[in-house]
């Protein structure tokens, strides 16, 4: 009795701690990055705490050094039902000791009647170079009071503005090979299972100073050998190691690759060694036995949570698919700032827009792709297209975090980067005269050089198996036409977001001026899609997947489009898939989707995986690119596809105050997936068949999710948390569910 007894009181002192835990916001984030107060030595995660460190040590560190003098806060509130948050109360400390009192020396919010939680703008004096602060947050919601948060510190970097990006350092990982091979006597081969951005460390032995071994490493093998002579940019190099009396270890450090580290290029931090892509490694002359342990590599990575999302289904190839482009979007990550791959390393519009997207959808991670946006708008690349991309990158980053900083300091560029001073006469943009070479021009787009049109890569004039489905090039070209667009809409947008009201007004007349006069003059009528340009009369997929996409197809033309473009499979590359998967599944065809995502020819992202791809190739296939490299993110669309579509979570309201879940997943009977957001996971199993589709559901606090449902049949009954309700059918035939609140919700609807 005297034990139970004493139990019995320890549970009731511990219970308060135990509960507090579990009722405070948590997963802070300072200027938009994660763990601000990790510290790293040579890239790998130090055991010291940020508050332990004097000044003068930090030299010692890499830490995620926060750049903006008033950076914003944001977390994620404690789980329940139909949660939202009433007002909160951050405290700002210079030192530890005041942060766990929470007094708020350097800045104390009092207590603000607010449901925001995300881009929370810091409000005191502007915040001192080189110095550590410490953060905390408590709220209120309709769950009643939380606790203060955990303390969150972070370090600011030697040099400030009111604005700036903040991101998280390059980092490392030590992994072991996943199988050692001993091909023969003085063969051994090692596979470390998965493809990374790495250098290499051997420890070995010699009975003598001077034996002589060769390692070789790269991304290819043949016949359970390293392939020597790879396709196009795969990566292969072979290194002469003299190994000294004893056991010793011997690091192999990939030589510098004059393309990948010129001036355009995004180096390696000078923290870190060297690294290649590679997956292989092979030990040539060394006969004695190597063990796991003796052979470490060193992957470069940018901070990355494998577990922040998920995807499985009944459906292996597409498993497989999801599988490959998320651990993509992890490996590529490692320059942080995203990357075109291996061959030249540098950052192309194009390839962001996918890998932030993908970014977003893998990992609750935006830094990177704010610094990668910012970064672009300074260094843009030769594409039209491309060039109008920024405006879509920068309007992703906005709704993903609900913050408008970027937006507001970069307003003019953006301006610019519409290309409005490039309209002719008939309302269309054009790059075929003078304008696009006056000094004038360049500067106002920061590029100093010709910009051209490009509508996909690799074109069928560069290469015989282009990939523009034989696109004709005009003046007036359709591709480009409506990626201005929809850049014109978006900063109509963003000029509303920013408070500049007249001009929103002559955007929004100038949006439906285009939109007009883009279908008068490219919308063939007689044959129900859009030609390649005005003054031509070849139809292609990209003339008709990019205006789908972009928003130029009116509700009575998309089925004409839709049947032509679903006449021409997947004649495009890997770039434009992704477009042409926005196009299918902004038409609601999730059928045909579903087809485009899981099918097998060499045309498809399963022939990756069907070669022993672990990241997406830069092409379907190394026949489609004779230089193609591995390691191309923008090979990566399904990983941002199967969240955002087949799945069907996104954002309605900048930074998910209110999100869709939409999902369209066809003929799959089962899915399960996390889909992270920057107020937490949103969680979804569903189960269907052709008498029923059940979904289960949570959704994060804070937060409400506007549910519809696929009907596969007649939709006779429909219960929410089993409750039958009254519903409705959107003009696409789908069933309405409403405005959900956050926690677990389930949804069954039934079919006759």
């Amino acid at each position: 009795m005297k034990t139970s007894l004493r139990l019995l009181i320890v549970s009731i002192i511990l219970l308060p701690l135990f509960a507090s835990a579990e009722n405070r916001p948590t997963r802070l984030m300072t200027d938009l990055v994660s763990d601000a107060g990790a510290l790293y030595q040579n890239g790998y995660r130090a055991t010291r705490a940020m508050q332990e460190l004097r000044s003068e040590e930090f030299e010692q560190y890499q830490y995620a050094a926060i750049r903006s003098s008033q950076p914003t806060f944001g977390w994620v509130l404690p789980e329940g039902e139909n949660v939202t948050q009433q007002s909160y109360e951050i405290v700002v400390d210079e030192s530890y000791e005041d942060a766990l009192a929470h007094r708020g020396g350097v800045w104390y919010s009092g207590r603000v009647r607010s449901a925001q939680s995300v881009a929370v703008e810091y409000g005191g004096e502007p915040l001192k170079a080189d110095k550590t602060y410490y953060w905390s947050v408590r709220t209120k919601s309709s769950a009643g009071q939380s606790e203060w948060s955990a303390i969150e510190p972070f370090r600011t970097a030697s040099e400030l503005k009111p604005y700036a990006a903040s991101y998280r350092p390059q980092i490392r990982e030590r992994e072991h090979p996943e199988r050692i091979n001993r091909v023969d006597e003085r063969t051994t081969f090692i596979d470390f299972g998965r493809a990374s951005f790495a250098s290499l460390e051997l420890t070995l032995e010699s009975e003598r100073d001077g034996e002589t071994i060769y390692v070789a490493i790269g991304e290819d093998a043949i016949d359970g050998r390293i392939n020597t002579k790879p396709h196009g940019t795969v990566r292969y190099y072979r290194y002469e190691v003299v190994l000294r009396r004893g056991r010793h270890t011997y690091p192999i450090i990939p030589e510098h690759d004059k393309r990948n580290t010129g001036p355009q290029a995004i180096l390696v931090a000078d923290y870190l060694d060297e690294v290649a892509p590679m997956r292989y490694c092979q030990i040539e002359g060394y006969t004695r036995t190597i063990e796991r342990e003796d052979v470490v590599r060193h992957t470069m990575i940018y901070p990355f949570d494998y577990e922040a999302a998920h995807f499985s289904s009944d459906n292996q190839t597409l498993n497989a698919v999801w599988e490959l482009c998320k651990y993509t979007i992890k490996a590529t990550s490692a320059f942080g700032i995203y990357v075109d791959g291996d061959r030249e390393r540098i950052p192309y519009e194009a390839d962001a827009i996918i890998n932030q997207l993908s970014h977003y959808t893998t990992d609750r991670e935006y830094a990177m792709g704010r610094r990668s946006s910012e970064y672009l708008l300074e260094h843009p690349t030769w594409p039209t297209e491309w060039i109008l991309q920024a405006l879509i990158i920068a309007w992703n980053d906005y709704m993903y975090t609900g913050d408008k900083r970027s937006i507001e300091a970069n307003y003019e560029i953006l301006k610019a980067r519409t290309l409005r001073s490039l309209r002719r006469d008939n309302g269309l943009i054009s790059t075929t005269d003078d304008r696009v070479k006056s000094d004038e021009f360049r500067r106002s787009i920061r590029f100093d050089g010709d910009i051209r049109d490009i509508v996909d890569w690799p074109r069928c004039g560069d290469w015989p198996h282009g990939e523009d489905d034989n696109y004709h090039l005009t003046a007036y070209n359709t591709v480009v036409n409506a990626f201005h667009y929809q850049a014109l809409l978006l900063l109509r947008q963003m000029a509303e977001l920013t408070g500049r009201e007249d001009e929103a007004e002559q955007l929004r007349r100038e949006c439906e001026s285009l939109y007009a006069t883009f279908n008068r003059l490219l919308f063939d009528t007689e044959r129900g899609v859009y030609r390649d340009g005005v003054e031509s009369d070849h139809v292609s997929l990209h003339a008709n997947l990019f205006p789908l996409a972009l928003g130029l197809v009116g509700e009575q033309e998309q089925g004409r489009v839709m049947e032509y473009i679903r006449s021409r499979g997947l004649v495009c590359s890997v770039y434009a898939a992704q477009f042409l998967m926005d196009a299918i599944y902004g038409a609601g065809d999730g059928d045909y989707g579903l087809q485009m995502l899981t099918k097998q020819d060499e045309r498809s992202w399963y022939n990756m995986v069907r070669h022993g791809a672990t990241i997406t190739y830069e092409a379907w296939d190394d026949k489609f690119k004779n230089n193609q490299d591995w390691n191309h993110a923008w090979g990566a669309a399904p990983a941002n596809v199967i969240p955002r579509y087949l799945v069907g979570v996104r954002p309605l309201e900048a930074g998910f105050g209110r999100m869709t879940i939409s999902p369209q997943t066809s003929a799959l009977a089962r899915v399960e997936a996390l889909v992270p957001t920057i107020r937490g996971g949103v969680d979804v199993e569903i189960d269907s068949s052709a008498k029923a589709y059940r979904m289960r559901v949570e959704i994060p606090s804070n937060t409400v999710a506007v549910v519809d449902l696929p009907a596969s049949g007649k939709p006779v009954e429909l219960k929410i948390d089993g409750k039958r309700v009254r519903f409705g059918l959107t003009k696409q035939g789908r069933v309405e569910c409403g405005e959900i609140g956050s926690g677990e919700h389930t949804f069954e609807l039934v079919f006759e």
